[in-house]
């Protein structure tokens, strides 16, 4: 009966080391099961990354098709009288109806004003430098050509912003561009010479880009993000610097801190709104930089947790989106609260989220690694709580790059430094006219116009020369 007594006891334990090896199993298979589950909203992945899309809103949801209820109606102002080129009344002599006579009936009269293009708009220079002698000198002298004429070449200041602005601006391609310069424009230019326009546009633009290349570690804020760029098929980078005024573009090779301690410098002193990537980390730790990390990504990272399979980190994650909703609410109610009542509001909500990431943090690694980010960085997740103007998420940064992103879609990425240094300076001048509310189109024409005659450019800094 002993015997038996052994063997029986031996193999309930060989069976419970079974039992804890299968439920080890089991929690690192959940594990990476939820790790592969991860899509935009529970990471900081693109949603072009999901490999399963959100199933799409029922037709009961979606809106009608149309002005929305409530929203205000937007009309054409019309044109005033100085620009009008023609004016035509067309009359009645008689009564449609009874033929009979008619007089006119004030204030109910219908105006429709067109406006058009005319074909050709293109007008044709010749530029001549006779060739003249010289019988005491023995050799032949010509008039130099004007700056403007020397420097464009084919295309004058207007041609060529006009192809700047269709291949930067509406992402055209080369046939593209060559279409509707053949079709619509009346000439034809051949690939090599849309080349070298555009490496014009580059040049004349140096001179601003250079200039907002200097100021950035000037800035007291500043929102920084980073795609992916193919160049020549090779992995780039595109960073993407956006200050108050004005947005930069940058192509590196590397997406590393050194990118950020080549332009900001090692003595950068404003704010750096960022996500959490380990560029950022190691540029905040290495110079001291002051650092909001951007609280959109944190929220995505508290819905994988609020979504996982363990239930511990379930309850961990909802109890901190909860904290989260809560500080959101308060800044969603920033209009309706004074300025102390505000400060005071977002400071208690701020510490609750922090304190909810380090209190009864569960046993678990994506537990533990969330509660120990916010012990090292919580005052940099909640820095915009104490200090104004400061963004609690990166979005400004985001949604800056979106463009980028578009125009590396069409475009495939660039093929050298020429077209680097064309993408870094056309993104730039689009952003920051955008962030201005103003014309790239004319700024480009005022850049090109300057650049061909041999003098500074305009500013992408408001109110410069």
């Amino acid at each position: 009966m002993a015997e038996v007594a052994t063997n029986c006891c031996a193999g309930c334990q060989r069976l419970q080391v079974q039992l804890e090896q299968l439920q080890a199993t089991v929690a690192r298979l959940e594990e990476q099961l939820a790790a592969a589950r991860k899509d935009s909203s529970t990471s900081s992945k693109p949603p072009s990354s999901d490999i399963v899309k959100p199933p799409r809103p029922s037709a009961d949801s979606l809106r009608q098709i149309g002005g929305q209820p409530g929203h205000p109606r937007h009309e054409r102002v019309p044109f005033p009288p100085e620009q009008i080129t023609s004016a035509v009344v067309h009359a009645l002599d008689v009564c449609p109806c009874c033929a009979g006579p008619l007089r006119p009936n004030a204030h109910f009269a219908t105006v429709v004003q067109q406006f058009e293009i005319h074909q050709p708009p293109l007008s044709i220079e010749q530029h001549t430098c006779p060739e003249y002698w010289c019988d005491h000198c023995r050799r032949g002298y010509k008039a130099p050509l004007p700056s403007p004429i020397e420097r464009g070449g084919l295309a004058g200041p207007q041609l060529t912003a006009l192809i700047a602005f269709m291949k930067g601006v509406c992402h055209a391609s080369f046939s593209t561009v060559r279409l509707f310069l053949r079709d619509v424009v009346g000439v034809t230019i051949s690939r090599s010479q849309l080349s070298n326009i555009l490496d014009k546009v580059s040049q004349a633009l140096d001179g601003p880009y250079e200039e907002l290349l200097g100021l950035l570690p000037e800035e007291g804020a500043l929102n920084v993000d980073e795609t992916g760029h193919k160049d020549n098929g090779d992995r780039w980078w595109t960073w993407c610097f956006r200050a108050e005024l004005y947005t930069l573009f940058k192509i590196d090779p590397h997406r590393s801190a050194d990118v950020l301690l080549d332009i900001l410098g090692d003595e950068f002193r404003g704010v750096l709104g960022c996500d959490y990537f380990s560029a950022y980390r190691r540029y905040m730790r290495e110079c001291g930089v002051t650092v909001q990390f951007c609280l959109a990504h944190l929220i995505r990272d508290l819905k994988f947790l609020a979504e996982h399979p363990d239930p511990r980190n379930r309850t961990y994650g909802r109890r901190l989106l909860n904290a989260a909703r809560e500080l959101f609410a308060v800044i969603h109610r920033r209009e309706r609260m004074t300025a102390t009542a505000f400060a005071n509001a977002l400071e208690d909500a701020g510490h609750a989220l922090a304190g909810a990431a380090i209190d009864r943090v569960p046993a678990t690694d994506a537990a533990r690694n969330l509660a120990e980010r916010f012990e090292r960085h919580g005052d940099s997740y909640l820095r915009f709580v104490t200090t104004p103007g400061i963004e609690p998420t990166n979005n400004l940064a985001e949604q800056a790059i979106r463009f980028v992103v578009l125009d590396r879609v069409v475009t495939h990425g660039t093929r050298g430094t020429t077209g680097q240094r064309w993408s870094e300076r056309i993104w730039t001048t689009l952003a920051t006219c955008a962030q201005q509310s103003r014309s790239a189109f004319d700024f480009l024409r005022a850049t090109v116009a300057a650049y061909f005659e041999g003098r500074p450019g305009p500013s992408l800094l408001p109110n410069s020369s």
